[in-house]
């Protein structure tokens, strides 16, 4: 009796001292606060990138957040926002701080209306009864840095996603204005380009007339384009360029002007290649494309990355664009539109998709249309650091000829010969050897090395910053006339794939555009940020066996689909019933072996007692 009295004592000084351990660490959590992000894209966390952007500020930035609260929704946002902002302060040592306005007086209304913000009426229903509740107000930003002052006009309650990178470029936008800090970035012009001010990203039976150039220069103003005409080798690249993006030409590049781009280069600069060896007119749905590189292989080879006069073909991942009609919904699949995506079940020698790399940061999939393959030779950099970033699957063929026939919408079937993968983007990097050593010198000085680090980045696509059923399938120009009557012209089979590859593929293509300006300017530090604009990607299965890319028929990928669906459930299930019953089962089995050895033990102590007592 004596011990059991002893037993229940200690275990009862036992379950307060517990109890007393937990108080004080949930006390010690007030002034302790710890938490880990542990999703893929940092979406509850600020990313580094946003804090340094904040401590390299030469003044002080100070933003007013006017919000709106009273219903649940509301709040809850209300209060990420709070969580955000917070962040944000904590890392900027001491050069950015926030306010919290709920403008609910005439006073604050009148400020927020004029700071610029949008007046909104909220509203939310409910889930129990049949009823909606209503809010009006105002959910926007006003940032101050110095003299400069700017907004973000609304935000919305609705969706947090991306919340982080909207701030983060309205900082640096404020910022780069207070500060007078440009990036200038080069566009070679003078041989037929395809440019980025071509209205080529969606239908033009769709009204809009959108460019990729202009959609920059809207949402991230902080880059300024400057067209660079060489005159043929007679002008000079300006040096005070950040870096050269080379479009998809349609006339030959002299050598003249190649040497200009590489004593650019040799400067410690950036060049960013887009362009291959397939040449396709606009407005022509034929698809009869020209095979010429245009001399582009000529500065490439220099840098060590080769350019084939060949178009790659994926048939085991092709992009597959879906289209609604009377029979139902209808896939195309066009094999000269890759669809690249990264695969953790591809690595070394064999990833599809580099996606660490900073144009590609956490972004897939990307469509790369019209690919030329890519072939490194780091024999001729010995000093740069070579990356393949970007490859075909393993199901791949190229096709060569001075004339190919790629017409979208045709029955696309392998050709008799080997299916491989191929290179279809690089990069190589460091202090870069001339690609034009040696020779006549056309006038150009160029040092035999750069004289700092310098970078050359190839994809190997010649619309990559286009929609190439929408470039094919679009009437041709017709001026103010065409803007009056949007939709004449043009082919309506291709323009009615081109609404589904723009609503597929647009946004990663943007975010590919935005993330290669910042490449080019050397500023990489807001690439997570950007990144956070996405959906977080699903949960991948490392034991899932490799796709062999066969070429199948619908009805087929549908049922490999399904298989592929069954084992990740099979899978899940798997992973939660461990959590869900055996781990409960582990301990409850733990506790009954332990109860156990200690009757068993507390048995023989009993027959020992006895025994003395006998």
């Amino acid at each position: 009796m004596e011990k059991r009295k002893k037993a229940a004592t200690e275990s009862g000084a036992l379950l307060v001292v517990i109890a007393l351990i937990l108080v004080a660490v949930n006390a010690l959590s007030f002034f302790l606060y710890f938490r880990k992000d542990t999703t893929a894209a940092e979406k509850y966390t600020l990313s580094k990138g946003s804090g340094h952007l904040l401590t390299e500020m030469k003044g002080e930035m100070k933003v007013e957040a006017y919000v709106t609260k009273g219903l649940p929704k509301l709040d809850a946002f209300v209060r990420d926002l709070r969580d955000l902002l917070q962040q944000y302060k904590d890392a900027s040592k001491g050069k950015f701080d926030y306010v919290i306005i709920e403008a609910n007086d005439e006073e604050q209304k009148k400020k927020a209306k004029e700071a610029g913000l949008q007046e909104l009426q909220f509203g939310e229903g409910s889930d129990t009864e049949d009823k909606a509740e209503f809010a009006k107000g105002y959910m926007g930003l006003v940032f101050n840095y110095g003299a400069e002052r700017d907004t973000i006009k609304v935000l919305s309650p609705d969706n947090n996603v991306g919340l982080e990178f909207w701030i983060t470029n309205k900082v640096r936008e404020v910022r780069d204005k207070g500060d007078q800090i440009k990036h200038k970035i080069g566009v070679l012009t003078g041989h037929d380009e395809l440019k980025l001010s071509d209205p080529v990203l969606l239908p033009s039976n769709s009204g809009q007339k959108p460019n990729l150039q202009g959609i920059l220069s809207q949402y991230f103003p902080f880059y300024t384009f400057v067209d660079v005409d060489l005159k043929n080798g007679d002008g000079e690249v300006d040096e005070s360029l950040d870096g050269i993006i080379m479009m998809q030409p349609g006339k030959d590049i002299s050598e003249k002007e190649l040497r200009r781009i590489d004593a650019f280069v040799m400067k410690g600069k950036s060049l960013a290649v887009i362009a291959s060896a397939v040449n396709l007119k606009a407005s022509d749905p034929s698809g009869s494309a020209t095979m010429s590189t245009h001399n582009i292989d000529k500065l490439l080879s220099g840098y060590g990355i080769e350019m084939g006069k060949d178009v790659v073909l994926d048939y085991g991942r092709p992009m597959r664009v879906p289209v609604p009609t009377q029979m139902g919904m209808q896939v195309g699949r066009f094999p000269p539109v890759l669809d690249v995506q990264d695969d953790g079940r591809f690595t070394g020698n064999e990833q599809l998709l580099d996606t660490s790399f900073p144009a590609f940061f956490r972004i897939s999939p990307i469509a790369v249309p019209f690919a030329s393959s890519l072939t490194v030779k780091a024999d001729k950099q010995p000093e740069g650091q070579f990356r393949v970033i970007a490859r075909s699957t393993p199901k791949s063929q190229k096709r060569e000829g001075d004339t190919l026939d790629l017409k979208l919408l045709q029955r696309w079937t392998p050709q008799k010969g080997t299916l491989t993968q191929y290179d279809i983007a690089a990069t190589v990097e460091g202090k870069l050897k001339s690609a034009f050593a040696g020779g006549d010198k056309m006038g150009v000085e160029i040092p035999d090395a750069a004289t700092n680090k310098a970078r050359v980045l190839v994809i190997s696509s010649s619309q990559f910053f286009a929609n190439p059923f929408a470039r094919a399938g679009n009437g041709p120009d017709m001026g103010q006339m065409g803007m009056q009557m949007p939709g004449m012209g043009g082919d309506e089979n291709l323009l009615m794939f081109a609404d589904g590859y723009a609503r597929a593929v647009l946004t990663n293509t943007i975010l590919v555009a935005k993330n290669l300006m910042d490449w080019v300017t050397g500023d990489t530090d807001l690439l997570a940020a950007s990144a956070k604009i996405l959906q977080e990607p699903s949960l991948s299965y490392g034991d899932v066996s490799k796709p062999n890319f066969d070429e199948m028929s619908e009805e087929q990928l549908s049922k490999q689909a399904d298989e592929m669906k069954k084992e990740r459930k099979k899978k899940q299930n798997v992973i939660g019933g461990t959590l869900i019953v055996g781990v409960p089962v582990f301990f409850g089995l733990l506790g009954f072996l332990l109860w156990q050895r200690r009757s068993s033990r507390r048995n023989n102590a009993l027959a020992e007692l006895t025994e003395a007592a006998a």
